[in-house]
């Protein structure tokens, strides 16, 4: 087709945004810990002396980003996989004519 303009095609639109190896859901585990050891940190800080306040900012910040990086090592769409063998019951009546067992 003469005259046929021709535009890039971006592929890869359909991965997670990464961000400092956070990636997709995460990323907001990862603002939310910081905010929460900021707020947390400040507000202890005013409150009693500004090492307890920036010792517990860093406890809160360490940990939410720990357990923010443990969280997506199971997985983006992580659920609860139970294992083993599961065996439902079949608790079936005859409702039109029959015997009932």
């Amino acid at each position: 087709m003469k005259g046929a303009v021709e535009y890039p095609v971006f592929k890869g639109l359909q991965k997670p945004l990464v961000y400092r190896g956070f990636k997709g859901r995460f990323i907001g585990y990862g603002v939310g810990c910081l905010v929460a050891g900021l707020v947390s940190g400040g507000t202890l800080g005013a409150l009693t002396n500004m090492v307890t306040g920036a010792l517990v900012m860093g406890v809160v910040i360490a940990g939410g980003l720990w357990w923010t990086s443990v969280q997506q090592r199971k997985g983006l769409h992580s659920k609860t996989r139970y294992r083993g063998v599961f065996v439902h019951p079949a608790r079936l009546r005859l409702r039109y004519g029959g015997a009932e067992t």
